[in-house]
């Protein structure tokens, strides 16, 4: 801070007083409130005049009371997270941080929550007993439980009267027709409302046939939720057995059976999502495991048809019927190859037999009869060979090419040649 006023007095003159621009001065101002441990966060209460809520979705407003206004800003990203409407002359406690508007030349709350006067007692009675239950380890991470992923019956506990219902009826039968609904209905505003949200609570774990329990309501002020920031709430929902949703109130709204909650949802109708899935998830899963299963089953298939065709080829070489047809085959073959054989052999043998003919025709006698020659037998029907075996006046039988004669032999001469 002490550079930022040196930076502020550097152009003052080395002989006259220190002066400075309003630029100057209002920028120094605002430095001063910004740094400021107290200013930079505050509550303030007052009444709400000169209320304004131009086009930009910013909320400009005037906070008095008796003695004094103050200037306030709520900018857009703020005014559309608050639950409290403004309205002129509300009573009003609003929390922020004090800086400069230097265009104006004031200084101006920037408001980022407002509550309703007299939720100032309650909002302390909240913090005082969530400090309480947080150091029994109520509100720890490490003990809350995962949501079932199918739930077969919901429980839920709210006003059987309130839109809050319906809400969450609808959103389950949009997104999970599937599951059963056990109401436990219980007043959810007002002094009796503790003992009846505990006693729903206790009968849904009684009852043993519900998987998760939502905790319901609708809107409004931390007055009208603070059934749910009752101790003896708080304890019901850690001490159910099965796992308990908040959906209490808008997404800004904040109770302690939301902190002891396993799982808090910013409304009733996000509890009824946080516990259902949705079917149009659950249909294109079912398609997506529909079209795995199927791409498997063909694989394996195909894998099982391989196998047998492998098998199926194995027992045919394995089986009598395959060695018999092998064996058959084998024995046509041998058969054809001995007719050709035998074939072969007739063949040569005949065309032995035809040359072993004409050899013998080319030696018989009658052949060499048709050339000229002649057979010529004794009495006794030898063949004579030489003339030594006969004699004058024997008688011959001689054979010709076609026919025989009988003759005398009348002079016999001996060749000269031998």
């Amino acid at each position: 801070m002490a550079g930022y006023a040196k930076h502020m007095f550097e152009q003052s003159s080395l002989f006259g007083p220190r002066v400075l621009s309003v630029s100057g001065i209002t920028q120094y101002l605002r430095a001063m409130m910004e740094s400021d441990e107290i200013l930079r966060d505050v509550w303030v209460s007052g009444e709400v005049s000169t209320l304004s809520t131009p086009s930009s979705g910013h909320i400009y407003f005037t906070l008095k009371d008796s003695g004094a206004t103050l200037k306030c800003v709520i900018w857009r990203a703020q005014a559309s997270r608050m639950r409290n409407q403004l309205q002129t002359g509300s009573a009003v406690e609003v929390h922020g941080a004090f800086s400069v508007y230097e265009a104006g030349g004031q200084y101006q709350l920037y408001v980022d929550a407002v509550r309703l006067a007299g939720e100032g007692l309650l909002y302390q009675e909240f913090l005082r007993l969530k400090a309480r239950l947080e150091a029994e380890g109520l509100f720890e991470e490490g003990r809350k439980r995962s949501l079932p992923k199918f739930p077969i019956r919901i429980g839920i506990v709210t006003s059987p009267t309130g839109a809050a219902l319906q809400d969450m009826l609808n959103t389950l039968q949009n997104r999970y027709p599937l599951v059963e609904v056990i109401l436990a209905p219980a007043v959810v505003q007002g002094e009796e409302a503790p003992a009846k949200v505990v006693k729903a609570i206790e009968e849904l774990n009684r009852y043993g046939r519900v998987d998760v329990i939502i905790l319901a309501r609708g809107g409004g002020s931390l007055e009208d939720l603070w059934a749910f920031n009752d101790e003896n709430v708080v304890r019901a929902v850690v001490n159910s057995s099965v796992p308990v949703v908040t959906g209490i109130g808008h997404e800004t709204d904040f109770t302690l059976s939301d902190y002891a909650a396993d799982v808090r949802a910013p409304t009733p109708t996000g509890a009824a999502v946080a516990v259902s899935p949705d079917k149009n998830d659950l249909l294109r899963d079912l398609g997506s495991v529909y079209a795995s299963l199927k791409d498997s089953f063909e694989d394996r298939l195909t894998d099982l048809d391989h196998n047998l065709s492998r098998i199926n080829h194995r027992l045919n070489l394995l089986s009598p019927i395959a060695k018999i047809r092998n064996d058959s085959q084998r024995l046509d073959e041998m058969t054809q190859r001995l007719e050709r054989n035998l074939q072969h052999q007739m063949a040569l043998r005949h065309s032995h037999l035809e040359g072993a003919i004409r050899h013998l025709e080319s030696l018989n006698p009658l052949q060499v009869l048709n050339r000229g020659f002649a057979i010529v037998r004794n009495a006794d029907g030898k063949v004579i060979r030489s003339v030594n075996e006969v004699s004058r006046d024997d008688e011959v039988h001689i054979r010709v090419a076609d026919g025989e004669m009988d003759a005398r032999l009348t002079s016999i001469n001996k060749s000269s040649n031998p």
